[in-house]
């Protein structure tokens, strides 16, 4: 399919909540994270108007806080879980395809360890079967096989691992992705291509009702206060680990269908770990392993920083802004010490974040690492369509097969009743340039050919083509870019979703936050008094962050305090 020329004033948010008060819509998707954003491009590409409110941010909450990996999942073969695996790895190849910008193609090193070397024959050989299978359910579609690779090669990808424990190891393909810009991105293909009306920071207070059919919802404007009427045929509760709070609206009762699960996951100096692709390495006395993952440098340069992660730690406290404990740092930090040669501490840790996946309660297992990847999609008897569970990577497909459920309440016509995205191409795919070199390569792995508008915005105003924060990539007409086009109001949706700063450099990005005010407060139209307010917001997450787990401030030559 061949995408409209973009739509004027389509991602202007005065401008759709004019539209969301004055128009019908087909659908109204409640929920702006990645399941909801992609539910919105699928509605809006088959033809209906389509409207998508959320509570905060885009990607507010789970879907900016991922392992940011396009993945199968190999241990999901180990669950038996074939099905997802093959499905993921399929979607994993249409993101490919269809945003080049966004999603990179990344090896990815497993590590075999054995006293001396040697490595046990039984584990060697489950690990190879494993990785035969990886390849022949779908991860060959990358175009490479796994490879066994020497202890010399293994050692070369990362130094710092113990070389008289370590042997030879596997290497095999997936691919990463920043998934808040992916999220974003979506909704934006949604809103500029197909029409869709997308409004952040416009919470649902109300589901409407005419008899026994929903026919709407009532949202609050967070920054006026105004509360809006959305008319709407049906509504789709995509709203994440919140979803089951949607649907007691609907049902005047909370089901409690999901369990949270909690991704931990912290950055540190990658001069600390040294690899040069992602690596999965055990953690002792647990079933579960962890990624260790190098955040993108310019070709030839070597990464700032690594991330290290894990997932699925059950989770019964508040959701609205879950925070790595001191715990989880330490968790993490014994994983990585013990596979590798450097004392990585508490000091060194530059960012931290956590987030919650609504996983669907599928099993009596005590564990969330047994719960079910796999989607659900259910509706309500007043027509109200909820999808729960999945995980970034099958966003598409979850997307397509809540559409299919929103045809039967609206009874669509054949012509509206297949998904058109399998192909379709984000905005910025068109025009993205993967030989860009230097700054100009920076700007087009996160903007694609829309970065010839950054760019443009740096020409005119030099004072632009700056750094936006000390030891970061980023630059200071980014931060007008996130304002004038994707619809940032706030600093944190600048600093934390629109570039990566606290997740990246937290002492560094609290440290510019004054100036990245100053510079977008004009644009927003801040009185001193709300940019002051907005700058000890963000400092106050930063503190937050690294009061949680009690870190000290960080201390990287060239970045943050």
């Amino acid at each position: 399919m061949i995408p409209s020329p973009a739509l004027p004033g389509a991602f202007e948010r005065g401008r759709n909540l004019r539209r969301l008060a004055d128009e019908h819509f087909d659908v109204l998707v409640v929920g702006g994270g990645i399941t909801g954003v992609g539910v919105a491009l699928d509605a809006a590409s088959r033809g209906l108007r389509t409207a998508l409110v959320e509570r905060g941010d885009f990607a507010s909450g789970t879907s900016s806080k991922s392992s940011k990996l396009v993945h199968g999942g190999l241990r999901y073969l180990q669950n038996g879980d074939v099905r997802l695996v093959y499905e993921a790895l399929r979607e994993r190849q249409r993101l490919l395809r269809n945003a080049p910008h966004l999603v990179r193609v990344m090896p990815f090193l497993i590590p075999m360890f054995g006293k001396g070397g040697v490595i046990h024959p039984k584990l060697e050989k489950a690990l190879g079967s494993a990785m035969w299978m990886y390849d022949l359910t779908g991860g060959a579609r990358i175009g490479k096989l796994h490879q066994r690779i020497s202890k010399e090669q293994t050692l070369a990808h990362m130094p710092t691992l113990p070389a008289d424990r370590v042997g030879a190891s596997y290497l095999y393909y997936d691919a990463q992705a920043d998934d808040a810009r992916l999220t974003l991105t979506v909704a934006r293909t949604a809103a500029e291509l197909h029409g869709a009306v997308c409004v952040n920071h416009a919470p649902v207070v109300e589901l409407t009702h005419e008899g026994a059919r929903t026919t709407g919802a009532v949202v609050e404007d967070a920054e006026s206060g105004d509360r809006i009427e959305v008319r709407a045929r049906a509504v789709v509760n995509a709203a994440g680990v919140w979803a089951d709070d949607i649907r007691a609206l609907d049902e005047g009762m909370h089901p409690h269908a999901i369990r949270p699960a909690k991704g931990i996951h912290l950055t540190v100096p990658w001069s600390l770990v040294r690899n040069d692709i992602a690596v999965i390495a055990p953690v002792p006395k647990d079933k579960r392993s962890i990624f260790v993952v190098p955040w993108p440098a310019p070709a030839g340069e070597e990464p700032a920083f690594t991330y290290i992660g894990t997932t699925d730690t059950d989770y019964d406290g508040p959701t609205e802004d879950p925070q790595c404990t001191r715990e989880d740092v330490a968790y993490l930090l014994d994983a990585i010490n013990h596979s590798t040669t450097t004392d990585i501490t508490e000091r060194h840790v530059v960012g931290t974040w956590a987030g919650l996946r609504p996983l669907v309660k599928a099993t009596t297992s005590g564990r969330t690492a047994d719960l079910s990847r796999n989607h659900a999609v259910v509706t309500s008897a007043s027509g109200v369509v909820s999808v729960t569970g999945g995980k970034l990577t099958t966003y598409r497909e979850m997307a397509a097969d809540t559409m299919g459920a929103v045809a039967k309440v609206l009874d669509l016509p054949r012509s509206q009743r297949r998904s058109r995205t399998a192909r379709l191409r984000l905005l910025g795919a068109d025009g993205y340039d993967p030989g860009a070199t230097g700054p100009d390569q920076h700007l087009h792995q996160r903007y694609g050919g829309e970065a010839r508008v950054v760019q443009a915005m740096a020409e005119r105003d030099p004072s632009l083509g700056v750094p936006l924060v000390n030891g970061l990539p980023h630059l200071r007409a980014e931060a007008l870019y996130a304002v004038r086009y994707e619809m940032a109001t706030t600093l944190a949706d600048v600093l934390e979703r629109r570039v990566r700063g606290l997740m990246l450099s937290r002492d560094a990005t609290a440290d510019a936050a004054a100036a990245v005010a100053e510079l977008i407060g004009p644009e927003l139209g801040w009185s001193d008094r709300r940019r002051a307010d907005e700058v000890a917001e963000l400092r106050a997450r930063a503190a937050q962050q690294r009061d949680a787990p009690g870190l000290p401030d960080s201390v990287l030559p060239g970045v943050g305090s």
